[in-house]
């Protein structure tokens, strides 16, 4: 099987445990004042999201932020930077612009772990503020998604689907390199624990 297939399979056996795994497994980081509806689930899903990538991007060692695992694809600092520049371009859409200027070749260039991670820190700060100073009567407003017509719910759905796809890839580039997600170590950790009981 070539690299790029064996990777794509990998990441979708990813997605699927992820997609069951997030149901399981809410974060209860900055839940104060969850707004209901779409909304509040969207925020809910979104703490989630937020902890596990900053907790596999903590984990990931410095050394391996450059690697890939081929030539044409993301290495691990590119991914966490193209998660976060997403949360600063995805608002746009709706016409919440970016507190700073966006470069386009930032994947590239910024690439030291503590500086990916405050990238990523502030990139989740950003697309939180925009869904709560987003009405619920807004979320219906119509929106254009390079071209196609959608509305401001669809585009902070794309936001939503974005973040997941990227963490089930980050959770392969993780294991490829012998890395354990943390939530699944710490579960791995109480359930050797409990079995001494």
């Amino acid at each position: 099987m070539k690299p790029r297939y064996f990777l794509a399979a990998f990441s979708a056996i990813v997605l699927f445990s992820l997609s069951f795994a997030l149901g399981q497994n809410k974060s209860e980081v900055k839940s104060t004042n969850m707004p209901k509806g779409f909304r509040g689930d969207f925020l809910t899903e979104l703490n989630d999201v937020e902890q596990k990538i900053l907790d596999l991007a903590r984990a990931m060692p410095a050394e391996e932020y450059s690697w890939r695992p081929m030539e044409d694809v993301r290495s691990v600092s590119e991914v966490y930077m193209h998660i976060g520049g997403a949360n600063y371009l995805l608002p746009t859409f709706v016409g919440i612009k970016a507190p700073m200027e966006m470069k386009p070749d930032m994947e590239k260039t910024v690439t030291d772990k503590t500086k990916v991670i405050e990238f990523l820190k502030q990139s989740f700060d950003h697309i939180r503020a925009a869904v709560m100073n987003t009405s619920d009567a807004d979320l219906d407003k119509p929106a254009k998604f390079f071209g196609q017509e959608t509305t401001v719910r669809g585009i902070f759905f794309k936001a939503a689907n974005h973040m997941h796809e990227h963490l089930g890839q980050s959770i392969a580039y993780a294991r490829m390199n012998k890395v354990v997600p943390p939530w699944t170590a710490a579960e791995q950790a109480q359930a050797k624990k409990d079995s001494k009981k």
